[in-house]
């Protein structure tokens, strides 16, 4: 079907160019993963990419849906409060570059998102904040590729940064409207990839052109496709033969086998003046050293022999967190595949997605393979699916304890299956649920029996949570306020009150008015000890024989956590 042509870059461009893109660059992922060769021939570039953007789409859905949530009636009338418009560019740019900012991955993923937070910084700057048009998206994408350039610390010709600077010097030549500036930008980005080998050795040995520059043009052909309608022709640039991929990345290997043993990658919370310091010391540690970001959020990516010292200077500089450490020994340029181990498959394994630390190390304690969400930034399909390969298993039970993840978790679970993997997916609404399902959970049985077992004691498990109220909304229960405490129980409010203790209270009894044996309380950091002791002391009085189990669960999100089963 013909994508309807956005005239401006407004709001609603960002979305269309966002969901276009992912679209784009998941039917290319394969592609650009097989002709990875440079910084590191870890065949990743495309599912990296795919990863980052598809952080960056659910952060602008986000914000359409939060737009609609505040445009709701809160008297049961037809007519929205302030009318039926959507939200601003600011605010549709802002959550698309904080969307892959905290989703980046890998290099070309924090270089995208660079890129991205540089246009950003541009377009929420104008007075006009509904639109731009063609001159202002030809200074984004100038902005963009600066910034990008600015945010590497050894920019190199031939990558995904000289593609962003024709691209940009292309646009700045066009004239017109927004579709003009981004034909512009594609064609211009399109030449550039067809030179990288002749810049970069490693392209040329490996007879390919560089992926993440691929990458970034293929974004550009969803922002041509967003303003005219219609992609451009694909990509077929000199020398980009998936074909080649074995010999490029042996190539590789053989070019840099003596490069740094591991990929650090963190978010972290710092003021500029310590990010400046850090940039210095991870400089001195390692190479492919980017750090992008700004308003005390970063992201930080390097390669390094010594990980534990990369991750020691983000705790000097400020807080790291999301860290993901890679060792290229294991499946990448610097180990050829004659030198690899084969790892023997386990025959079952769990992979649950949790909302806190202290859950991951119940659950790992338990022997599942956990993949953590922080509030907020729910994990994409494809961190799930690389969850599922990492448990390494014949046969995987996946647990998403989350009603928002299951279309998700469907999705990995289908790619799963694609790789010969035996997924059951078992729609966990809470991680009280997975820690029921866990409980039962018996590799030496039938995998199917085992299923069913583990099915049945998430479904036998009623589920709730006591969390605090954002802003003014409606809910089941009635029109909340910004600080209100709300209790939820199997996924609705159901209780509005100004007391956390007092809340979840009532939220227990309703829960055990209906019966159970065992009551599993998570407590988040924000809560405080007394709330178990209060639930606690009160189960033990009125519920004789009822047990209570309680657990510290970290940041997640939630104040407390509820399961009776």
């Amino acid at each position: 079907m013909a994508q309807v042509p956005q005239r401006f870059f407004d709001a609603l461009a960002v979305r269309t160019w966002c969901g276009l893109s992912l679209a784009a660059l998941g039917r290319a992922r394969e592609e650009i993963d097989a002709i990875n060769v440079y910084p590191v021939a870890d065949g990743d570039t495309g599912t990296n990419l795919y990863l980052t953007v598809e952080s960056a789409v659910a952060a602008v859905e986000a914000v359409f849906a939060a737009h609609e949530v505040d445009e709701a009636p809160r008297d049961g009338s037809e007519a929205p409060r302030h009318g039926a418009g959507g939200p601003s560019l600011a605010d549709a740019v802002g959550a698309m570059a904080h969307g892959a900012l905290i989703g980046a991955r890998g290099n070309s993923g924090t270089i995208l998102a660079q890129l991205l937070r540089g246009m950003a910084q541009v377009l929420a700057a104008r007075s006009d904040n509904d639109h731009t048009a063609g001159h202002g998206l030809q200074r984004a994408l100038r902005h963009a590729a600066a910034s990008a350039r600015q945010a590497v610390a050894h920019p190199v010709e031939g990558t995904v940064l000289t593609v962003a600077s024709a691209a940009a010097e292309a646009a700045e030549g066009a004239g017109g409207d927004c579709a003009e500036v981004a034909r512009a930008a594609y064609e211009g980005a399109r030449a550039a990839l067809a030179a990288t080998p002749g810049q970069l050795a490693a392209l040329e040995r490996a007879g390919v052109v560089d992926a993440g520059g691929h990458g970034l043009v293929t974004v550009l052909a969803a922002l041509v496709e967003t303003f005219t309608g219609r992609a451009p022709v694909p990509v077929a640039a000199p020398h980009a033969r998936v074909e080649s991929a074995v010999e490029g990345q042996c190539a590789a290997e053989e070019g840099d086998g003596d490069g740094p043993a591991f990929e650090v990658i963190y978010l972290l919370e710092a003021e500029d003046a310590a990010v400046a310091r850090l940039r210095q010391r991870l400089d001195a540690l390692g190479d492919s050293l980017v750090v992008v970001g700004g308003d005390g959020l970063w992201n930080v990516h390097v390669h390094v022999d010594d990980a534990g010292a990369a991750v020691e200077a983000g705790v000097e500089a400020g807080r790291p967190y999301r860290i993901r450490i890679t060792h290229f020994g294991h499946g990448d340029a610097h180990t050829t595949k004659a030198e690899r181990p084969p790892r023997e498959r386990a025959q079952r394994a769990v992979v649950a997605v949790v909302p806190g630390e202290g859950l991951a190390a119940l659950y790992t304690e338990a022997g599942a393979t956990t993949l953590l969400a922080r509030p907020g930034e729910p994990p994409a399909s494809g961190e799930l699916v690389q969850a599922v390969r990492r448990a390494h298993a014949r046969e995987v039970v996946l647990l998403p304890n989350d009603a928002e993840l299951r279309h998700t978790a469907a999705a990995a679970a289908e790619q799963a299956r694609t790789e010969g993997i035996r997924v059951a997916l078992i729609p966990t609404r809470s991680a009280v649920q997975g820690i029921a399902a866990l409980a039962v959970h018996e590799s030496e049985r039938r995998f199917d029996e085992d299923v069913v077992a583990m099915t049945s004691a998430a479904g036998a498990t009623r589920h709730a949570e006591v969390t605090v109220a954002e802003r003014q909304s409606w809910t089941t229960a009635g029109i909340c306020q910004a600080g209100d405490v709300l209790g939820l129980i199997d996924g609705d409010v159901a209780v509005i009150g100004a007391d956390v203790s007092q809340v979840a209270a009532t939220v227990l009894d309703r829960m055990l008015s209906a019966g159970g044996e065992l009551v599993t309380l998570v407590l988040g950091d924000e809560a405080p000890q007394s709330v178990a002791d209060h639930l606690e002391a009160r189960v033990r009085e009125a519920y004789l024989a009822v047990d209570t189990v309680v657990y510290r669960g970290g940041r997640q999100g939630a104040l407390l956590l509820v399961g009776v089963e």
